[in-house]
């Protein structure tokens, strides 16, 4: 096994040497079941091996390395949720990446996405640094909470239908944990959108029909399991590609992460 072991002292790592591992879908379900507060949920998320694939790619990337990279010992495991226990903002993106969230044991944290991301997030007040470069660098979330909706880095960053399914009952359980005070969802990019939306059935939210369309700026209203409304809001992925070329830029960012900041407050 290629990967940091549990408890062996990297910085916010969530699980011990006798946390539980998933191994198959019928675990990952139980186990997410089993969780009853976010500290077993987010621990036996960052044990699972239950996507042959996606383990055996993570752990090749963590032994091989990136060049710029070499003399790093890498995460090579899951990358659990992050942020405040009690968020009013849940900030959902697709998966790790291979050299950033996989490298350093924090979703968006150590990539270029993350450079944009955090950057927005410090100055619309949703986090205390501009960057987040590895785990125990003193970033917090303010308020809000980060996932993946896959857990590990998946192969050109496409996982597949069997591997986002095995790894639903993470999320779904997450979105049920955190459900009291939240009020706010932004999803990074069409795939989080898509994913969230049975996540938050699965939780007891009531969802319109039929579901709308993903779009950056795209607001729609739901409701918690205890009544209370929440907004979900689309925000395009602040990839290389999307960075790059100019559909997304540091002002659209901003304009939506100061309008999350502002619904959490209504």
């Amino acid at each position: 096994m290629t990967c940091v072991p549990p408890g062996s002292g990297w910085p916010g790592d969530p699980a011990q040497p006798d946390t539980p591992v998933a191994h198959d879908p019928a675990e990952v379900r139980e186990l997410a079941e089993k969780s009853g507060t976010l500290a077993e949920l987010t621990a036996a998320q960052s044990v699972c091996r239950a996507c042959p694939r996606l383990v055996e790619w993570r752990e090749e990337v963590a032994t091989v390395k990136r060049r710029a990279f070499a003399e790093e010992t890498y995460w090579g495991r899951p990358i659990a949720g992050w942020g405040a226990e009690r968020p009013e903002i849940l900030i959902v993106g697709l998966a790790p990446a291979a050299h950033g969230g996989n490298r350093t044991g924090r979703i968006f944290t150590g990539d270029r996405s993350g450079d944009w991301l955090f950057a927005s997030l410090y100055r619309t007040g949703l986090a205390v640094q501009e960057t987040s470069l590895h785990a125990g660098d003193g970033q917090r979330l303010v308020g809000a909470r980060m996932v993946a909706a896959v857990r590990c880095a998946p192969p050109a960053n496409r996982p597949e239908p069997t591997e986002r399914a095995t790894c639903f009952p993470w999320l779904a359980r997450e979105v049920a944990l955190i459900s009291a005070d939240l009020r706010v969802i932004v999803a990074l990019g069409g795939f989080a959108w898509q994913a969230i939306w049975p996540a938050l059935k699965d939780a007891g939210y009531a969802l319109p029909r039929p579901r709308p369309a993903f779009g950056h700026g795209a607001e729609v209203e739901i409701t918690s399991p205890g009544g209370s409304p929440v907004r979900l809001l689309g925000c395009y992925h602040p990839s290389q590609q999307n960075t790059f070329t100019g559909r997304v830029t540091a002002p659209m960012l901003d304009e939506l992460f100061t309008r999350a900041n502002a619904l959490r407050n209504l």
